[in-house]
């Protein structure tokens, strides 16, 4: 994958995508976790529950989870792996919660 020069992207009004600035409210939010779930991807939850966090406020995150901002960006990151305890954390600062359900049609 290629990727285009910092300078040029600038001067052509180029900026990284930033999914946080999407989630608005928490059908957004929802919608875009259910989506990630989807994936079956540890690594992509944790990225998608960082963006959540930046969207709702990582310092009030860090302050409703007892867990400080950097542990948490170095968790919720694409290269994080965070334990059980922090993700049930996160999830009940931010008012949401895991549900099991079967895979069997």
């Amino acid at each position: 994958m290629s990727t285009i020069n910092a300078k040029v992207a600038r001067k052509l009004g180029i900026r990284r995508f930033e999914a946080a600035e999407y989630l608005r409210d928490e059908a957004d939010i929802a919608a875009y976790l259910e989506a990630v779930l989807r994936e079956d991807d540890s690594r992509l939850l944790a990225a998608a529950l960082g963006d959540v966090a930046r969207a709702r406020g990582m310092t009030q995150l860090a302050r409703d989870t007892g867990i400080s901002r950097e542990a948490l960006y170095r968790a919720l990151s694409a290269d994080g792996n965070p334990g059980l305890t922090t993700l049930t954390k996160v999830l009940r600062a931010l008012g949401l919660r895991l549900a099991i359900q079967s895979v069997a049609n």
